[in-house]
Order: structure tokens, then sequence, then C-alpha cells
């Protein structure tokens, strides 16, 4: 079998650009010998913004570029690799790839949620795929489990820890007893959060994430505005230790569920979870996903969910794929919509129980106060908690913890509402999920 050499041009030579061009060098017989002789990849042009840099991977000066545009129309390309992030010059280079007729992997997971109707649709005209395991859970195949694997089940739901960074810090929280922010400068520390944490912790890199999962397995685009998420930045030491006396870990999750009438919920929130379910179990950086198929019954996915080489492997990967398609057309490969209408659940009309935390001064009736408005909207309570700060004892204003029974989302925010326009209540409550996990 004849195995001509398929030119990468690869958009990107930062840690997981770098971490491609290294396992390329170390693998490449390899990759060669398990497709039968068929596929042999070589880097042949690059896209960085500073040539001078130093990185880990070498490469010949006389490949490197810093024109997006060189690199597409390079007839030396056959495929191209989008690892620069972000979504404006991400998306002039896929769209410009697409219409070249270049196969494109990418592991641009805010790029594919925010404007993938735009890329998957140019994909369509042009016959050309999209590639996007590393998008999701770094080098967890879990976008090819649910494209291939799964094809034959309908999905009833996914939920999934699919940050490692929030994972870290709410894991050294519970663990260590650490505040948030002594457990966020930590992972800065360690290189598991960026300078800019901010799409770790506020929940929109998992929601990404959990977009792309969902609009895979129901089959209709999802508007990032849609759905409902909430990240971690409000977690604090008594939230940890009261989730461990209830017998829970306190997790950021992904929720993704096919309602009975068609509906998809879809929530991305820090949540109770039990101890004894195994996601509870998940710790570091490590991400999971549980899918539940109605032929297949429950599966777990689990592994490193970020990082230089589980990221990298998902794009070589990709990689051998594209590599295939252009030897033999295997057919569209990326999001095909296949129902007309879908509707995500509103998060108002999504139900559990919750833990609710109130920053109150501290003076007689309050509980009684917060309890007749839960009841007048006909919410449950299971248990309330005020703990005394042994350091201070005499202190004005306390935490007070409510535990309530499982209602609609939406009830729960009008009493929310009502409740912080008493003169006890100092701040906006702070409201975690309950999760059976059933």
């Amino acid at each position: 079998m004849q195995c001509d050499t398929l030119g990468i041009g690869l958009a990107g030579v930062g840690t997981v650009g770098s971490g491609v061009v290294l396992a390329l060098d170390r693998n490449g017989e390899l990759i060669t010998d398990r497709t039968g002789g068929s596929v042999r990849l070589a880097v042949t042009k690059a896209l960085v913004r500073d040539p001078a840099k130093p990185r880990p991977a070498k490469l010949a000066a006389d490949l490197v570029t810093t024109d997006w545009r060189e690199l597409v129309h390079d007839p030396a390309v056959d495929i191209v690799v989008e690892l620069i992030g972000g979504t404006t010059d991400a998306f002039e280079i896929v769209a410009a790839a697409l219409r070249a007729k270049k196969p494109v992997v990418t592991g641009n997971k805010a790029l594919l949620a925010e404007r993938g109707v735009e890329l998957f649709a140019l994909s369509r005209e042009f016959d050309t795929p999209i590639h996007f395991e590393a998008a999701v859970a770094g080098g967890i195949p879990i976008i090819k489990t649910v494209q291939d694997s799964f094809i034959g089940n309908r999905i009833h739901s996914m939920s999934g820890i699919i940050n490692g960074t929030s994972n870290y810090i709410l894991g050294r929280m519970t663990d260590a007893a650490l505040t948030f922010e002594a457990a966020l400068a930590e992972a800065q520390a360690l290189g598991y959060a960026e300078a800019d944490p901010a799409l770790d912790v506020n929940g929109w890199d998992a929601a990404h994430k959990a977009i792309l999962l969902a609009t895979l397995a129901y089959g209709f685009p999802i508007d990032p505005a849609a759905i409902h998420v909430s990240g971690i930045e409000q977690v604090r030491p008594t939230d940890i230790h009261f989730a461990k006396t209830l017998g829970y870990v306190v997790k950021l999750l992904a929720v993704i569920r096919e309602h009975a009438d068609g509906a998809v919920e879809l929530r991305l929130q820090p949540s109770f979870i039990p101890k004894s379910h195994i996601l509870a179990s998940v710790h570091g950086v490590f991400n999971a996903v549980a899918v539940q198929g109605d032929a297949a019954g429950e599966s777990l996915f689990y592994g490193r969910g970020a990082g230089q080489d589980p990221t990298a492997s998902s794009v070589v990967a990709d990689l051998v794929e594209a590599a295939r398609s252009l030897r033999q057309a295997t057919g569209h490969r990326g999001f095909l919509p296949y129902r007309e209408n879908g509707r995500i659940l509103p998060v108002a009309e999504t139900s559990t129980a919750y833990y609710v935390r109130f920053d109150v001064t501290d003076r007689p009736g309050v509980i009684a106060e917060v309890a007749k408005i839960l009841a007048d909207h006909r919410i449950g309570i299971s248990g309330t908690h005020s703990p005394v700060n042994p350091d201070n004892p005499d202190a004005e204003f306390l935490d007070m913890v409510f535990l309530l029974h499982t209602c609609p989302f939406g009830k729960l925010q009008t009493a929310l509402e009502e409740i912080e326009k008493l003169d006890c209540i100092n701040s906006q409550p702070v409201v975690f999920r309950i999760e059976t996990m059933g």
C-alpha cells in the first residue's frame, strides 16, 4: 500500500500544539504501522504569534509563519489543526480551511459551542469534516463514543465532571480544608489554572463542553444563552463541611437529560452528589462522564481532562481519522442535525432538592421569617442549621443553612427574591443542587 506523507498545518504551537509535534516525533512510525502503512503525518506549516519564543517542540524556521492565510493555503498542507483558541481568528482559520476542502481538527470548545452552527454548515456545504475530540474532556474519547459507539442508543442522560481545574480546587477545599482563594492559588502555582482562571471557575469552560455533548446526543443546535451556568467562586469551607456531614461531596457538575416530552435539561452548577456515586471519587484534575443509554445502560468514561499529552493524544487520533477520510471518503463527520425542533428545558422548570446558605444578621426570629416565606411558596424544609464561629461566638453576622425538599427551581427563585428583601438578609443567597444521581 502506498504511504504518501500528509501535511499538517498546525495553527498554534503552545502547550497542546507542542504536544502534538512531540507525539508525532515520538510515535509517528507506530501510527504508520497501526494504520497498515497507509498514514504518515508531518507538520509542513506552523502558525505562531512570536517566532522567536522558545518552545519545547522544535520546528524548522522555514515551516513557521505568522500569517494564518499562508498556512491554510499552502499546497503542502492537507489537514488544518486549529489550537489557537478564541472565537475570532480561530473561526476565520477553520472557515477558510473548510472552503479550501481541507479537513479540520480542533480542540476549541468555545468556538464550536458559540459558532458551531456556522462552521458545521460550511462543513456540509464543502463536504469536508471537522474533527473535535480534543474539545471535550482532554484524552477521554467521549466525542467518538457519542458519535459512534452509542449510535444505536437513545441517550437518556449524561452527567459529568468536565473541568479539571475546578475539580482540583474543590478537592483541595475538601481534603485540606483550604479556602477557595487558597486552593485557586495552589492550582495556579502548579499550572492547573491559568493566570486568568475565569472560564474555569465561573463554569463556562465546562458549559461549552456540555453544549457540544448535548448537541451530538440530541441532534439540534443549542444557544449558550439558553442554559443555566453557575461557577464555584462562592463555595466556602462551610459548604464543604456540610456536604461531608450529610454524606455528599461538592462537585462542579454538568447535567444533560432528555425528558419524556423531548425537552433537554442542560445545566452546569456546583452540586452535592452522594459519596456512594462513582463521580464522587473523581479527584484532582481528572474528568469523568457517565452516559446512560437505553440499550447500553450506564457507562463511565474517566481520564485526564486536560494537559499537554492527554489533549495532544486526542488531536493525533483525530489527525489519523482525518487522514483516513482523505484516503477514502467516509461521509461527513461532525454535527449532523437530525431534529427539526429541539427545546432546552427552562431552568425554572428543573427540579432537585437544594442546599441554600444565607448571610444573615443574628437576631431572634430570623429562621421563622425565612421559613414563613418558604412555606408560603409551598417549599418544604428538611433541616436548618446556624453554625457558630468558634473564633467569634458573639458575631453579629453568620451563615444560616436551609435544606429544602425537591421543587422547581423557578419556585425557589421566586421565594429567594422575596427573602432577599428581608432586612436580616445581607447578600444574595447561595444555592447548591442536591443531586440524587438516579
